[in-house]
């Protein structure tokens, strides 16, 4: 029997809204403050990833050794910078084309789950005023492994009572896809096609998304 379509899983920086920005201003304060150098292409290291591997990312171009308080301090004031920013985000930063496809799922009655490294994640759904959309919230509170771990995407799997295989993810970030991949579900990107090489599909972004594309897949 062919698998169907149960649940669609969404990373949220990048594919919902872009709140990659507020991130690398924040770190960039940080950093700033610190004295290391850093810019957009280390910050494209970050994408996907925890917000401790993050930090020793920045912190490889120091000079200076830190203690775990320290450094859990400093995670501490990037991220309340970062809030401080996306508290002013609204309704209308939502990347185009992710409300119709929303509203499609939701017409035919496919599960959706936001699955983000990030612990703010509930926070940004609920400015951005779409919280109802989603059957689950998986943020980086309810695992302990980064992407490319599979972990997220198997938490929200078993929330929505749905096996891996009934499941696609839309994903901007390399690491993220083989996240999808690992966990054994279907794998969207969104972006570059050469540099998203391990998806099964590319598209430019959410606006060539669609239900009927996405059912492919299970073809």
């Amino acid at each position: 029997m062919r698998t169907q379509l149960k649940a669609v899983l969404f990373d949220l920086d990048g594919v919902i809204v872009d709140t990659a920005k507020y991130h690398y201003l924040a770190w960039k304060k940080l950093a700033d403050r610190e004295g290391i150098y850093f810019d957009e292409k280390i910050n494209e290291r970050l994408k996907g990833v925890s917000r401790m591997a993050s930090l020793e990312i920045i912190l490889e171009r120091s000079t200076r050794v830190y203690s775990e308080e320290e450094k859990h301090k400093m995670t501490e004031i990037k991220n309340n910078w970062y809030r401080e920013m996306i508290g002013q985000l609204k309704p209308d930063e939502i990347l185009p084309g992710v409300i119709d496809f929303l509203n499609s799922l939701k017409k035919h009655g496919i599960k959706c789950a936001i699955c983000s490294a990030s612990k703010s994640a509930a926070y940004i759904i609920e400015k951005l005023g779409i919280t109802d959309y989603f059957d689950t919230i998986v943020g980086g509170q309810d695992i302990t492994k980064s992407k490319p771990d599979p972990e997220v995407f198997l938490v929200a799997a078993e929330r929505l009572n749905v096996f891996p295989a009934e499941c696609v993810v839309l994903e901007d970030a390399y690491a993220g896809l083989e996240a999808a991949k690992r966990a054994g579900m279907k794998a969207v990107g969104l972006g570059d096609p050469d540099i998203l090489t391990n998806a099964d599909v590319v598209y430019k972004d959410m606006t060539e998304v669609s239900l009927e594309k996405v059912l492919r897949l299970f073809e």
